[in-house]
């Protein structure tokens, strides 16, 4: 299941994701993966949730090689349960012109490996012209 936080910047997206990851990993049976930008929240977050920064993959610069940077995780850990992506539109290169096919391509994996995913987009439902929203939850 893909879970979307939805709302522009300042709306509580990230300090919602932090509560949900850190209520989750103390119930889950899987590992919880944290998806930042930068440092910033690594002292926010519970110390059994793997948080992965992107500024220390600065080669990472558009979503095929995102989506690559994803699998890899997968493949290196095959007990996760669920992965947050804090602020997707601040990552490589996705942009809510090619969110239909970033949100399309996460849905597959989650459906593949039965991960959940909870991404924060900066952006209005509405904004995001061409989202198939099926199998999505909106968590706001």
């Amino acid at each position: 299941m893909v879970k979307l936080l939805v709302g522009h910047k300042g709306s509580g997206k990230t300090k919602k994701m932090l509560h949900l990851a850190n209520e989750l990993v103390e119930t889950c049976d899987g590992n919880v993966i944290f998806i930042n930008k930068n440092e910033d929240l690594m002292y926010d977050l519970k110390h059994n949730i793997r948080i992965v920064c992107m500024e220390d993959y600065p080669n990472i610069t558009n979503s095929d090689e995102y989506i690559g940077f994803i699998y890899g995780i997968i493949s290196s850990d095959h007990d996760i349960d669920t992965m947050f992506i804090d602020g997707i539109l601040r990552h490589a290169d996705v942009s809510l012109g090619n969110l239909p096919e970033f949100i399309e391509r996460i849905k597959k994996i989650s459906n593949m490996f039965n991960i959940d995913f909870v991404v924060s987009l900066s952006a209005e439902k509405e904004e995001m012209i061409g989202v198939d929203f099926t199998d999505c939850e909106i968590l706001n």
